[in-house]
């Protein structure tokens, strides 16, 4: 345990963020897993605008950096490929 004041303040805080942090992940696999769903589902149209949706929630989370940028257009590209070669 923290001894000092100031340690156990950074504690607090530290584990406050980590639950943040923790939600906005939760938060980005729940948007990837709705694309992945409707890819599966068949309709393309309905897809697009999901992957639309997430695509703003991935931006938002590498913003805050939470995940790397490149990570989250590596998604973005990944789904937007698997969307596209829908039939």
């Amino acid at each position: 345990m923290a001894n000092t004041a100031s340690a156990r303040k950074a504690a607090r805080q530290s584990e406050k963020r980590r639950q943040h942090n923790a939600s906005l992940r939760t938060e980005l696999r729940s948007a990837i897993k709705r694309v992945r769903k409707a890819i599966d589902a068949g309709d393309k149209a309905a897809a697009r605008g999901v992957l639309s949706a997430s695509t703003k929630v991935l931006d938002s989370i590498a913003d805050k950096k939470i995940i790397h940028k490149n990570k989250a257009s590596r998604h973005k590209s990944r789904l937007s490929a698997a969307i596209k070669a829908m039939a």
